[in-house]
C-alpha cells in the first residue's frame, strides 16, 4: 500500500507509527502531525442540513429542530456558524409549527378559518408534512 498524504500539510513525507485499536498509526516528517486514514465519520445526509437551516431561518429554537428532525441541535449550531446563517430579527411575528400527515394537513387545509391571518409555508418533512405559520402580534 502507497504511503497516504498528511492532512495537515499535505506533505508526502510520512512513515508508519505503530497501530491504534487495530488501525495503522502514521506520522508525518515534515510537521510531526501523528494521524491513521480511512476513519469513517458520520456523514448527515444534505436533506437533513438543508431543512435544519431553513427551519432555523423560520425562527424554530436548536433544540426544536433536534426534536423534528432527530439531528443533534449541536450539529444545527455547527451548521449555521459553518454556512454563515443570520435569522431575521422577528418582531412583528410569531412562528409556530405543527407536523401533520397527509389526512390531517387536507383536513387542516378545508377549514377556511385556518387560513386567514397568518402566513403559511408547507414542506415535507419525510413521509409527514411541516406546517409552519406566522401569527402578526396584536397591537
Amino acid at each position: 500500500m502507497k504511503n497516504p498524504i498528511c492532512p495537515r500539510c499535505n506533505a508526502l513525507h510520512v512513515v508508519k507509527s505503530g497501530i491504534v485499536n487495530d488501525r495503522q498509526r502514521y506520522r508525518c516528517k515534515k510537521c510531526s502531525y501523528y494521524f491513521t486514514v480511512g476513519k469513517l465519520g458520520k456523514n448527515i445526509d444534505s436533506y437533513y442540513v438543508t431543512k435544519a437551516l431553513q427551519l432555523y431561518i423560520e425562527g424554530i429554537s436548536y433544540r426544536e429542530i433536534e426534536r423534528i428532525l432527530g439531528v443533534s441541535h449541536v450539529s444545527v449550531m455547527n451548521w449555521v456558524r459553518k454556512y454563515k446563517i443570520k435569522a431575521p430579527e422577528q418582531t412583528e411575528y410569531h412562528p409556530t409549527y405543527k407536523i401533520m400527515n397527509h389526512a390531517e394537513l387536507v383536513e387542516y387545509m378545508k377549514a377556511g378559518g385556518n387560513l386567514k391571518g397568518a402566513g403559511m409555508m408547507i414542506t415535507e418533512l419525510g413521509d409527514k408534512y411541516m406546517m409552519i405559520k406566522w401569527k402578526r402580534f396584536k397591537e
